[in-house]
């Protein structure tokens, strides 16, 4: 209570000390509860805030030692499934897998596919110790009937070759798990003879292979085919080799120029127009430029319908405009066209003799490396599925096989 000397000075004063001092005092009585509720509060947020900073610190600490921990070159990041994951968003990629996928099947769209295989690396010195193979492609309409005889032919040899199947069938029996076939099979699509989607198969398979870094010489083959020496021979004739082998010529038969379409020029004028059979073998650089070429494609796509066969023209006509010099002008694979029709012979049962093999592999007028001389063919087709037990029987002598 203010005295009497205290309440006269008021009338002079707007608010004298003890009653200020009383009514601070109250104030702060009466606030003290809230003042506590948000020093509680604070101290909440301060502790919440100072453990977030140290999550996220770990977090942070944590990754760095993994980036120090885990080599560079041993894992990276693929950031969808348009590499060649198999499904997942996101894919930690081992790099030897990179470089030589393991599984051939994948979810790529035939674009993604072309993309991710026309890729080329500008350094030229490989950062593993890469052994050169040669890629086996089998354009195949059901199954393989003479397997047993190219598993012969593979046995022994697993680090110097890759094998990618072709099947447009509808209906697929899995090879077993010991074949060298096994999970081969790339994703495939409906095929049509003499029509686009024969030569789509076609730069599928190359592409598919192309993922491998170490596949070097790739081999189109039907289920028809038969090796007409062994492998060593075989993969010796092909790595060693300084060109590709697509038959490429100028027809000037209504079969070879009378196809030709105006409408192609002037991407195609008749001078650049070529024939030869679709089995080919190309080394891997004329491998990456026909999965790379639109232009070609596109005009014999759109100009080159029955009676224009696009597979017989667009691998040969590509190759006479872009890879000349790449190319030998001449096929590796045997097949007998001594008959009249547009298909050639197909061997059956009683045509399989130690005799008639030989004479197909003893041709030698030929070119390799420049030299004149050499054998011709190091392969043969067709091959009716009767075939493949005369074919075992003569394979120890031909080839040298343990049947």
């Amino acid at each position: 209570m203010c005295n009497s000397s205290q309440i006269t000075i008021m009338k002079q004063q707007k608010m004298p000390d003890c009653l200020r001092n009383s009514w601070i005092r109250n104030i702060i009585k009466e606030s003290s509860p809230q003042i506590a509720a948000l020093q509680i509060t604070s101290t909440i947020i301060f502790t919440l805030s100072i453990a977030f900073f140290i999550v996220i610190l770990g977090v942070f600490v944590n990754n760095r030692i993994k980036k120090f921990m885990v080599s560079e070159n041993d894992y990276f990041v693929v950031n969808n499934v348009t590499s060649f994951s198999v499904g997942r968003s996101m894919h930690m990629v081992n790099f030897s897998e990179w470089i030589s996928p393991k599984e051939v099947w994948h979810s790529m769209s035939d674009e993604e596919l072309l993309w991710r295989a026309s890729m080329v690396p500008s350094i030229k010195d490989w950062p593993y110790n890469r052994t050169p193979k040669v890629v086996f492609m089998f354009l195949t309409r059901q199954s393989l009937p003479l397997a047993p005889l190219w598993e012969l032919f593979f046995k022994g040899h697993e680090s110097l070759y890759s094998i990618y199947v072709h099947n447009s069938s509808e209906i697929i029996n899995e090879f077993l798990e010991s074949s060298v076939f096994y999970k081969r099979r790339i994703p495939s699509q409906a095929v049509e003879w003499g029509r686009a989607s024969m030569v789509d198969a076609e730069r599928r398979l190359l592409a598919n292979a192309l993922l491998d870094f170490s596949n070097e010489r790739f081999i189109l083959l039907s289920e028809s085919c038969i090796p007409l020496f062994n492998f060593t021979t075989t993969y010796n004739y092909l790595i060693n080799s300084k060109q590709s082998y697509i038959g490429s010529f100028d027809d000037p038969r209504n079969v070879g120029r009378g196809r030709y379409n105006k409408r192609m020029a002037p991407t195609i004028l008749l001078q650049d127009w070529r024939k030869g059979s679709q089995w080919f073998e190309v080394q891997r650089e004329l491998a990456t430029s026909i999965i790379s070429d639109k232009t070609v494609y596109n005009v014999l796509r759109d100009h080159c319908r029955p009676p224009c066969y696009m597979d017989e023209h667009y691998f040969a006509t590509l190759v006479a405009k872009i890879g000349k010099d790449l190319n030998s002008n001449q096929s590796v694979t045997w097949v007998d066209w001594s008959r009249p029709g547009s298909h050639p012979r197909t061997f059956v049962r009683k045509d399989v003799s130690e005799g008639f093999l030989s004479r197909v592999r003893g041709q030698s007028d030929c070119v390799y490396n420049n030299v004149v001389g050499s054998l011709c063919f190091i392969f043969a087709r067709k091959f009716h599925p009767n075939t493949l037990e005369p074919l075992l029987k003569v394979a120890p002598v031909l080839y040298g096989f343990n049947p």
